[in-house]
């Protein structure tokens, strides 16, 4: 398993205002998606998301995104840890997915970029 970084999860009442100043921030163009009646943005290792509360408060609950080569592998390793996994794999807009509970009690999203 290999992890290739980490994603700060912003979540923000207006996405729009927020997301100039994160693309300032990141130097560089945000990349936007829906997910869950969430709207997302993605600018540099920023994570933004606006939308309703409901889900905003389940996300809030994710600590950070980590970027892995394989989702699949990542899965078999967390397991062997004793990580609970709590969502996925599952197929995202750029990849795949897995939501995790560490032992520690802190919740982590996995991701890859394959197809």
């Amino acid at each position: 398993m290999e992890i290739l970084g980490a994603t700060l999860r912003v979540c923000v009442d207006d996405l729009e205002k927020a997301i100039p100043f994160y693309e300032r921030l990141a130097g560089g163009r945000a990349l936007r998606f829906e997910r869950g009646g969430v709207q997302v943005a993605a600018a540099g290792c920023f994570l933004l998301m606006s939308g309703p509360e409901s889900e905003l408060e389940v996300l809030r609950k994710v600590a950070a995104t980590i970027a892995v080569t394989d989702v699949e592998e990542t899965h078999r390793v967390l397991v062997e840890l004793g990580a609970d996994i709590i969502a996925g794999p599952v197929p995202t807009p750029v990849g795949r997915n897995l939501i995790v509970r560490h032992p520690d009690g802190a919740v982590y999203e996995y991701v890859d970029r394959r197809a």
